[in-house]
């Protein structure tokens, strides 16, 4: 009876060393460790690990008066080159930026005229002055509310201290623009300040300066 338990624990024995030994045998299983792949750093050319070290010369001992070590004052140095740089760029291109803005600006401002039936409401305001002969008020109200137009449409182009004179050469204003302004602050300036009546010939120019910048057509 002893017996044949030993038989059978030797065959069982045998039967799991014989699997242990299929089991290592398999080429599909890795047992052997794998070396430690090495990380490839690139190695930085010879003429910018020069510099790096020129640079660590020049400066270090400056950052060490200010109590930082080389790898940190580098970094601060790296910042302040590209905030130079950064500042070198705006004053190369800047100008050019800021011309090209003010040039769409300008050519977008060209575009803009009074809308037509504000133009149409004051023309016809001045001109029920006109017909009564107060030439002087009709050019005066012309005047004023066509400031006003240009304070509502475009209140950047003005500030409360405006004149009309500083109206008549804005940049901002088509020519057509800039000539009503002109002939009408004229006129407006020989009435109050240089009391002179003003005429219908003095109207009428007047009225066909600010037509034409309007772009409406005067009915007779």
């Amino acid at each position: 009876m002893a017996g044949a338990a030993a038989t059978r624990s030797a065959a069982s024995d045998w039967e799991a060393v014989r699997d242990w030994q299929a089991v290592r045998g398999a080429t599909d299983i890795q047992y052997a460790p794998i070396a430690p792949v090495k990380p490839v750093h690139a190695e930085a050319p010879e003429w910018l690990q020069a510099l790096g070290h020129l640079l660590e010369a020049i400066f270090a001992p400056i950052g060490r008066l200010l109590g930082l070590s080389w790898p940190i004052f580098s970094n601060v140095l790296i910042a302040l080159a590209i905030v130079l740089a950064l500042f070198v760029l705006w004053r190369i291109f800047g100008p050019a930026i800021a011309a090209l803005r003010n040039r769409a600006e300008a050519e977008d401002s060209e575009h803009w005229v009074p809308a037509e039936a504000e133009a149409l409401a004051l023309l016809e305001d001045a001109d029920r002055l006109a017909r009564e002969g107060r030439f002087a008020e009709a050019t005066h109200l012309l005047l004023r509310r066509s400031v006003g137009q240009i304070r509502d449409a475009r209140p950047d182009w003005l500030h409360p201290a405006s004149t009309a004179r500083e109206i008549s050469v804005l940049p901002m204003l088509p020519d057509s623009g800039r000539e009503a302004f002109a002939t009408i602050a004229t006129r407006v300036e020989r009435s109050r300040f240089a009391l002179r009546d003003l005429d219908s010939g003095d109207w009428t120019a007047a009225r066909e300066a600010y037509a034409r910048f309007a772009r409406i057509e005067l009915r007779a």
